[in-house]
């Protein structure tokens, strides 16, 4: 580990162009963190937000931002007995991962998957956990239900649809062309609507009802959402990208018994983190050993093009993952 190291900072909060390289001190591993050389940094739906000034760190994260990344174990804080210096491993991180090293608790680590490189790796952690947290601990997703997914062809939306369909749910999504709704098809969606030409409602209406629901979309989508449930169905809210506000008929939650949940991954303890990746390690590792599962990837920006790969992801022309490249 050299004292100084390459890393993409957020200038001001404002558009992708306010990403610029920088040069930061070489974190230190804390008291059961590791530290990662990063091989490639995933880049999220947060990420954005936090340049734009509406996600903060939370206290004592770093204010760079990237919140996965595949890389190698390079140093060892104190308590750390799990992994070993050389160790290849992807990570949730709590910020950071635009960076050439990066410090997270060696807890919040996974093994990089036989079955895949170094560049898929840094695309599984914030979904894996984002995905298995919410539909199926919180969301309880069972074999046979029908699982409306908006957003299906994004980074959660094709890590929802093959998780799910791994263990027998029927799957449903939306998604904004035709293009993205085929991938989603190929992926093992039962049926995809395409947002801007047919009405989920309707769709779903029809099949009786969603009995659980994944939306990341928010605002009118809240009411049409309700409508869009089975009685007793689920409703998991993980983002607001047209707005947290909303006016929603309770009257309609209590006749027709529906549950209404949510939640974000980032400000969780590291304790409730570390309980989300041994699930991962125990439920969805073996999916990938199995080529059951696998992330689908979009494009690959070097670290000094990170302002791209935002400006990529914000355009809503991805389907699936985007990662920078920072060590290879």
């Amino acid at each position: 580990m050299t004292e100084q190291m390459r890393a993409v900072e957020i200038t001001s909060p404002g558009g992708p162009e306010v990403l610029q390289i920088t040069s930061r001190s070489v974190p230190q591993p804390a008291y059961g963190q590791v530290a990662l050389r990063v091989a490639y940094a995933g880049v999220n739906r947060p990420d954005a937000l936090q340049r734009a000034g509406s996600y903060a760190p939370p206290p004592g994260a770093s204010d760079l931002p990237g919140l996965e990344a595949s890389g190698e174990v390079v140093a060892l804080g104190d308590g750390v007995t799990a992994l070993s210096i050389g160790d290849k491993v992807c990570a949730l991180l709590p910020g950071g991962g635009y960076a050439e090293y990066v410090a997270t608790p060696a807890a919040h680590c996974l093994p990089v998957p036989d079955a895949l490189d170094m560049k898929q790796a840094a695309c599984l952690p914030e979904t894996c956990f984002t995905v298995y947290f919410n539909v199926f601990t919180r969301g309880g997703l069972q074999a046979g239900e029908r699982f409306l997914i908006h957003g299906g062809s994004s980074g959660i939306g094709t890590t929802a649809i093959q998780l799910a369909d791994a263990i027998g749910a029927r799957v449903f999504v939306t998604a904004g062309s035709d293009a993205k709704c085929q991938a989603c098809l190929d992926l093992g969606a039962e049926r995809a609507v395409n947002y801007k030409t047919d009405d989920f409602v309707d769709v779903m209406q029809a099949e009786g009802g969603a009995q659980l629901i994944l939306d990341m979309v928010g605002g009118d989508y809240i009411p049409r959402n309700l409508k869009a449930l089975a009685n007793d169905g689920r409703l998991v809210q993980i983002a607001f990208l047209q707005g947290p506000q909303v006016q929603v008929n309770f009257a309609e939650m209590m006749t027709r018994r529906l549950h209404l949940t949510g939640s974000t991954l980032r400000p969780q303890s590291d304790l409730a983190k570390a309980r989300i990746a041994e699930d991962l390690r125990e439920k969805v590792w073996p999916l990938i050993a199995a080529g059951r599962f696998a992330p689908v990837m979009d494009s690959e920006f070097d670290l000094a093009e990170a302002a791209a790969a935002h400006a990529r992801m914000e355009s809503s022309g991805h389907i699936g993952k985007i990662v920078l490249k920072v060590g290879g």
